[in-house]
């Protein structure tokens, strides 16, 4: 995906996100998700095959991950 077309993206964030900016934001394209930093909008960001995306879902829903509110 070439920038311009990265401006494209629709980007959003959980409704669960703090006013603090550490959040991630997500940007879905085709069997793609995009992630960014919201604090950092312009910078790099990664990209996810759908199963890899939904995998990482169900391991935080699980909490595979721990509770970050707990660190």
């Amino acid at each position: 995906m070439t920038a311009p077309e990265r401006h494209t993206l629709q980007w959003r964030k959980s409704t669960r996100s703090s006013n603090y900016a550490n959040c991630v934001e997500v940007a879905f394209a085709g069997d793609d998700v995009h992630t960014r930093d919201s604090k950092n909008p312009a910078g790099q960001h990664l990209i996810f095959g759908q199963p890899a995306w939904s995998s990482f879902v169900q391991g935080l829903r699980d909490g595979r991950f721990g509770d970050p509110r707990r660190s």
